[in-house]
C-alpha cells in the first residue's frame, strides 16, 4: 500500500537552540521505494544518524534566533506481514532472544513493576498469545478515556491508569506496562497513521510473540495496516519527534498522510495480526 505523507513544524527561537528531530520514515525493508525530503528554513547544517538495528533516523541542527521551520515529505510503499491472531502465541521468557530482554524491564514512563499485581489480577486469565494482548487493548479502550490535554510529556503509565484518561502516548505506555508485567516483551512505536482524525503523530506499541514484533493500538483510532513507522524505543523518552536544548516556543504542527494511489476512503479495519518487522527467523516465511 503506497502512502504520501509529511509534517511541518515551526518554532520561535529566542536563543540559539539545538534540535534533535525524529520525523523521518524508518529505513525498513518493508518501507520500500521510499523517496523523501527534509527541508529546514533557514537552511542550516545538519548531522544525521540511523540506529543500526531499529532503523530510527535522527537529525541534529542548530537553529539561529528567529522563526525556524521544518518540512518533511515522503512517499513510501508499506509492505505488511499478516497472520491469523489465533496462530500467534506467547514465548517463555527463557526462550526469548537475549536482545529482546530489555523490553521486559521497567523504563522511565513504563514502571511495569508498579503495575505487576494489577496486571496479573486483570489479565492473567486471558487466553494466551496475540488474543491476550488484543484483549488488553480492548480493556484499555473501554476503561481509559481518550482526553486531549489530560496528560503531558512527563505522565507515566501508572499515572494514566490512576486518572483513567490520556492520549495515544499514554494508551501505548499502558499496553506496554501490562505486557511487560505479564512477561511479554513490548516497546513503543511512533508513526504516521492513515485514517487518524484529526491527523497527528500517533503512538502505538508492539509486543513480541512467536519470534516477531506485532502491532497493537489501544486507542483504536487508526488501522494497523496503515501505520508507517517513524521510531521505536522502550518508551516515549527515546523517540520524541523533537527534542530541544535552548530557548524556543513551539508553533503549530501539521501532519498529513494519504493513499498515493488516489483512494480517499479507508477500508474496513483489519482483524489480522499485523507486523512490519524485517526479519523473523522464528515466525516462518512471509
Amino acid at each position: 500500500m503506497k502512502f504520501r505523507l509529511g509534517c511541518e513544524l515551526a518554532y520561535k527561537v529566542v536563543a540559539e537552540t539545538v534540535f534533535i528531530f525524529n520525523v523521518e520514515v524508518a529505513l525498513l525493508q518493508r518501507h520500500s521505494d521510499l523517496v523523501d525530503q527534509l527541508i529546514f528554513n533557514p537552511n542550516v547544517e545538519r548531522r544525521s544518524y540511523t540506529v543500526p538495528d531499529l532503523k530510527n533516523r535522527y537529525t541534529q541542527v542548530v537553529a539561529p534566533v528567529g522563526i525556524f521551520s521544518l518540512s518533511y515529505t515522503a512517499e513510501v510503499d508499506l509492505n505488511i506481514y499478516r497472520a491469523d491472531p489465533e496462530t500467534v502465541h506467547e514465548m517463555q521468557v527463557r526462550d526469548l532472544p537475549l536482545d529482546i530482554l530489555p523490553y521486559l524491564l521497567p523504563s522511565r514512563f513504563v514502571p511495569s513493576d508498579e503495575l505487576a499485581k494489577y496486571a496479573m489480577r486483570e489479565f492473567a486469565g486471558f487466553p494466551n498469545g496475540h488474543i491476550r494482548v488484543s484483549m488488553i487493548c480492548g480493556w484499555i479502550y473501554q476503561n481509559i478515556e481518550y482526553r486531549p490535554g489530560s496528560s503531558d510529556s512527563e505522565t507515566t503509565a501508572t499515572e494514566a491508569l490512576i486518572q483513567r484518561a490520556g492520549v495515544c502516548r499514554d494508551f501505548a505506555h499502558l499496553g506496554i506496562a501490562f505486557c511487560r508485567a505479564l512477561g511479554i516483551p513490548a516497546r513503543f512505536v511512533t508513526c504516521y497513521a492513515y485514517g487518524l482524525s484529526p491527523s497527528d503523530f500517533h503512538a502505538v506499541f508492539e509486543a513480541y510473540l512467536d519470534g516477531r514484533w506485532w502491532l497493537f493500538d489501544g486507542t483504536r483510532q487508526a488501522a494497523l495496516d496503515g501505520l508507517v513507522r517513524i521510531g521505536i524505543g522502550r518508551d516515549a523518552a527515546e523517540v520524541a519527534f523533537a527534542t530541544a536544548f535552548g530557548v524556543m516556543t513551539p508553533g503549530p504542527i501539521k501532519i498529513s498522510i494519504e493513499r498515493a494511489d488516489g483512494q480517499i476512503q479507508a477500508g474496513p479495519r483489519t482483524t489480522d495480526a499485523i507486523s512490519t518487522e524485517e526479519l523473523a527467523p522464528n515466525a516462518g516465511a512471509d
